[in-house]
């Protein structure tokens, strides 16, 4: 393996196993906190240790600049709204302890974008994909049928990232700069909310939770760094297969960790997995065909 795909691969495992791992950061937090004020703790924190990195990598030069373009600070804007929301949804998740819902949102993202890519930008499906769509569909529909209800935090989940990563992909900034414009757009509304919540309640979190909020900052950031350096290196193609790591290491801290059951039964779940690996497939097969004899692929950060 050349050394560019070796260390590409550490980084991707970086990446998506510390992922994986965040539920124990969110239950080590306990539920002595609302969802929302974990949101804005994250969202604060993340722009402290944002600040540091942009300072030390000497990047706010290019941070302002697009702070003062208008066709990227818009579109920004709304993907910070969009990532927010995906937030939200994940920590609403960990707290009503159905952190297998937000794995199966994860597992789901790939054919979520499959299907925005059908709806907005009238792209074709190629016939395995279909296929894998006809899988993933089937097993939301009967885990739905079987446990009474939608699974809407799984649907909230994939769909928000999905839409968001289609916004991203169309404004042309990097992975870090986009991230801290998304984090400076949310702010001010972060900062006011922590405002009027410690004014109605008279005091602020105690030593040690706030101690342990201010790790969001570092458990949001550095995996979406280790990702950036992985995407540098990796095919998009071993990059596509690695994405599973994370949702899976949910779903096993859920459920032999956490105590959580598969609600509606592994065969739905499995219909789900099926679909995943016909679209991985799918995926290999095209990449391979769309790069044979052109060497390694390059990935946008």
């Amino acid at each position: 393996m050349p050394n560019t795909t070796r260390d590409g691969f550490l980084w991707g495992i970086a990446a998506y196993g510390w992922w994986g791992l965040v539920p124990i950061y969110f239950h080590w937090l306990g539920k002595g906190i609302s969802p929302f004020d974990i949101l804005a703790h994250r969202i604060a924190w993340s722009a402290v240790f944002l600040a540091f990195v942009l300072t030390l990598t000497r990047r706010w030069p290019d941070t302002v600049r697009c702070l003062k373009t208008p066709t990227l600070l818009w579109p920004l804007a709304g993907s910070a709204l969009l990532v927010a929301y995906n937030w939200l949804m994940y920590v609403l998740s960990i707290h009503f302890q159905i952190i297998v819902q937000a794995s199966l949102g994860y597992f789901l993202l790939p054919l979520v974008s499959i299907a925005l890519a059908l709806l907005i930008f009238r792209e074709r499906m190629r016939p395995l994909q279909q296929v894998a769509i006809v899988f993933a569909g089937a097993g939301v529909g009967l885990l739905t049928w079987e446990v009474g209800e939608l699974p809407w935090l799984s649907l909230a989940i994939a769909i928000s990232f999905g839409v968001y990563g289609m916004v991203r992909k169309q404004v042309p900034v990097d992975g870090l700069t986009g991230l801290a414009i998304e984090t400076i757009v949310l702010l001010p509304l972060t900062l006011t909310y922590l405002a009027v919540s410690y004014v109605q309640r008279g005091e602020i979190e105690d030593a040690p939770l706030l101690f342990k909020l201010s790790l969001s900052g570092i458990v949001t950031a550095v995996p979406l760094v280790c990702f950036g350096q992985a995407a540098r290196r990796l095919p998009l193609a071993m990059l596509g297969f690695m994405q599973y790591t994370s949702p899976s290491v949910q779903f096993l801290l859920a459920v032999f960790l956490f105590g959580e059951s598969a609600r509606g039964g592994w065969w739905n779940y499995g219909l789900v997995w099926t679909a995943l690996v016909i679209f991985s497939i799918d995926s290999y097969r095209w990449y391979r065909r769309e790069h044979a004899g052109t060497g390694a692929a390059t990935i946008e950060p």
